[in-house]
C-alpha cells in the first residue's frame, strides 16, 4: 500500500489557508456581506468630500477675470472711442506730459470755438483734463512702472521752469484714423520742449518702447470727436482762428507754467518737479 505523507511545511500552508477562509467569511459576516475592503472604500470618501466643497464666491471670481469683460472693449460705451490696443491685465496705458491749468476766460473761448465748429456737422467733446504730451502713449509692464519713473525722474534732475505758450489752432487725427482733435500749437518755448522730449525718449530707449515724433508739433488738445474730420475741419479753421486773434482784450495766447512733468501709468500719477 503506497501512503502519501505531506510534509510539516504543506501542513502548515493548508493549515494557513483554512484560517484565511475562516477569517474571510467572519469579515463578510461584520460587513454585511460587502467584499470591498478598506483601500477601495477610500475613493468614495474622497468623493464625498469634493462634493461638500462651497463654491467660490463670485465677488472673489470677479477680482480676478480671465478676460476683459466685452462692456469694457465696447466704444459706445466711451463715446465712440476706439482702444489703440487691445487691454491686457498687467499692460499699464502710459504717457509723460505737463498739465495745464485753463483759466477763466478759456473756458469761455473754447465754448465759441466749439460752437463755430459744431456749425459744421461735427460733434465735439471738450478734453475733460488738458495737457501738453511730451512723449506717445505706450504700454508699461506693471513690474516696470518703478523702474520707468526712476529713469524717468534721473534723467530730468537738472531742468529748469520755464514758460511756453500757444495761440494757432491746428487740427491733428490719431494714426488709427478713429479720432479728430482740435488742438493749439505751440508759439513760444519749443526749444525746451525739444529738450524735454528728448529727455523722455531716453527712458523709453531704455526700456524698448516708442520714442517721441521726429518733428513734433507740440500742442495742447482742447477737444475731439469720432473719425477722421481732418478734410472737414480745414474749411472751417480759419474762421475758428479769427475768434481767438479778435478776441476782446487781444489775441488770446494759452500760457503754460512749465512747472512740472506728469507721467500718467493706468490710474497712477507720477509728480517731477523741474528746478526753479
Amino acid at each position: 500500500m503506497l501512503v502519501g505523507y505531506s510534509s510539516s511545511s504543506e501542513e502548515e500552508s493548508e493549515a494557513a489557508t483554512d484560517r484565511n477562509k475562516s477569517f474571510s467569511r467572519k469579515c463578510q459576516e461584520e460587513d454585511g456581506g460587502n467584499n470591498a475592503s478598506p483601500a477601495r472604500k477610500k475613493p468614495k470618501i474622497e468623493e464625498q468630500v469634493a462634493k461638500t466643497r462651497l463654491p467660490v464666491p463670485d465677488c472673489l471670481l470677479a477680482m480676478f477675470p480671465d478676460e476683459v469683460s466685452s462692456q469694457t472693449e465696447d466704444s459706445s460705451l466711451h463715446g465712440g472711442r476706439v482702444r489703440s490696443f487691445q487691454h491686457e491685465r498687467g499692460n499699464w496705458a502710459t504717457y509723460v506730459y505737463l498739465p495745464y491749468h485753463p483759466e477763466e476766460e478759456f473756458g469761455e473761448l473754447l465754448e465759441e470755438l466749439l460752437s463755430a465748429a459744431g456749425a459744421h456737422g461735427a460733434v465735439w467733446t471738450p478734453q475733460e483734463e488738458f495737457h501738453l504730451s511730451l512723449s506717445q502713449t505706450v504700454v508699461l509692464r506693471h513690474h516696470w512702472i518703478q523702474p520707468f519713473n526712476q529713469s524717468l525722474r534721473a534723467g530730468l534732475v537738472h531742468y529748469k521752469r520755464f514758460v511756453c505758450s500757444a495761440g494757432r489752432l491746428k487740427v491733428y487725427c490719431n494714426a488709427e484714423r478713429t479720432r479728430t482733435f482740435l488742438g493749439m500749437e505751440v508759439c513760444t518755448g519749443h526749444a525746451q520742449l525739444l529738450d524735454l522730449a528728448q529727455a523722455v525718449d531716453r527712458t523709453m530707449k531704455e526700456f524698448r518702447l516708442e520714442t517721441f515724433y521726429t518733428e513734433p508739433s507740440f500742442h495742447v488738445s482742447l477737444a475731439w470727436c469720432v473719425g477722421d474730420l481732418t478734410g472737414q475741419m480745414e474749411e472751417c479753421i480759419q474762421e475758428m482762428q479769427r475768434l481767438i486773434d479778435d478776441h476782446e482784450e487781444g489775441p488770446f495766447l494759452l500760457r503754460l507754467d512749465c512747472v512740472e512733468l506728469r507721467c500718467s501709468t493706468g490710474n497712477k500719477t507720477f509728480r517731477f518737479p523741474l528746478e526753479p
